[in-house]
């Protein structure tokens, strides 16, 4: 061991040292000490010992050369785990394209294949001579268009509903007039025997926000609970206001969501799981804009669900 070191005699009978030397190699000093130096050890009551004061120096000076090791592993694990990170999520962000474009292909095709189909009967000259059959026809050209419309606005309400980029328009709404048209908009989309009730309040809620995306805000939540819900559904939507803004609960008799589901619904692109069964159509974003527009108003959305339905609460300050 090529280090500088001390060492020792202790007497165990007088509980004292009774010989210590230092060396330093670096000044070779370790010549051989004199007799009258060391003392004369004429009993068995002694303890040599050697100590070396600069081991930890020592030690942590040859060592550099594993820390260096050490830190370069962990640089390339880090970056490693980063990899396979990215590389993951881009693997989901390319599944929930495939499956947005698949769903869009899906909710075109149909309308165009039907508008198609009607505009070939009407193109017969027998059609003619069948006014109601003529009419019925045409009318299933404007549904289909309608529906069209609607799909093609809601992936262009998209591009404008990004952070930092969404204009709003303000304006006093009264949100009673606002709820009843979007209620009776909404009752063209209701089974047979389904049924949307609003009792507005006694008195107008006048709201200061942006018209045209509150109306798609409620509009949404309404087409949800009623798509959403397998039998004739009931959706009960109610409005309140008090000194801290104006509250709108939209409740309908579902059969719920999952409660590890709550946080992800207001996803982009996500849908609830249904296995092979995918008996609504939709792309994921109707949610997702509903959320974005409300925090755009300086709200919140939250949802409460179990067996018997689910309720969606939005929570608006009444003006900014």
């Amino acid at each position: 061991i090529a280090e500088d070191f001390e060492y020792g005699v202790f007497d165990c009978t007088n509980k004292e040292m009774v010989y210590g030397r230092y060396v330093d190699l670096k000044e070779d000093n370790a010549s051989e000490p004199t007799s009258s130096q060391f003392p004369q050890l004429n009993k068995d009551a002694y303890y040599f010992g050697v100590y070396f004061p600069n081991k930890t120096s020592t030690l942590a000076g040859e060592m550099w050369i594993w820390g260096f090791s050490s830190l370069v592993l962990l640089i390339v694990v880090v970056f490693f785990g980063y990899t396979l990170s990215a590389i993951f999520r881009q693997k989901k962000l390319s599944e929930i394209q495939k499956d947005f474009i698949n769903n869009m292909t899906h909710e075109f095709k149909t309308p165009i294949s039907t508008i198609a189909l009607s505009s070939d009967v009407l193109q017969s000259k027998e059609i003619v001579q069948q006014p109601e059959r003529l009419t019925q026809y045409a009318q299933i050209i404007k549904k289909e268009a309608t529906r069209l419309q609607n799909q093609v606005d809601r992936v262009l309400q998209m591009a404008t509903v990004e952070k930092n980029t969404i204009s709003l328009t303000r304006q006093e709404i009264n949100l009673n007039e606002l709820i009843a048209q979007s209620v009776q908009s909404a009752q063209l989309n209701l089974k047979e025997g389904g049924e949307i009730r609003f009792e507005p309040p006694v008195e107008d809620i006048i709201i200061n926000a942006d018209k045209v995306h509150l109306t798609n805000i409620i509009y949404n939540l309404l087409d949800n609970a009623v798509k959403y819900t397998e039998k004739a559904p009931t959706v009960v939507i109610a409005a309140s206001s008090d000194n801290d803004g104006v509250v709108i609960s939209i409740q309908d008799d579902g059969k719920g969501i999952d409660k590890k589901d709550h946080e992800l619904i207001f996803k982009k692109f996500y849908r609830i799981p249904t296995g092979n069964v995918h008996n609504v159509k939709g792309f994921g974003l109707g949610l997702y804009y509903v959320k974005m527009i409300v925090e755009a108003h300086q709200g919140k959305i939250t949802v409460d669900s179990s067996e018997n339905g689910t309720t969606f609460t939005v929570h608006l300050p009444k003006s900014i």
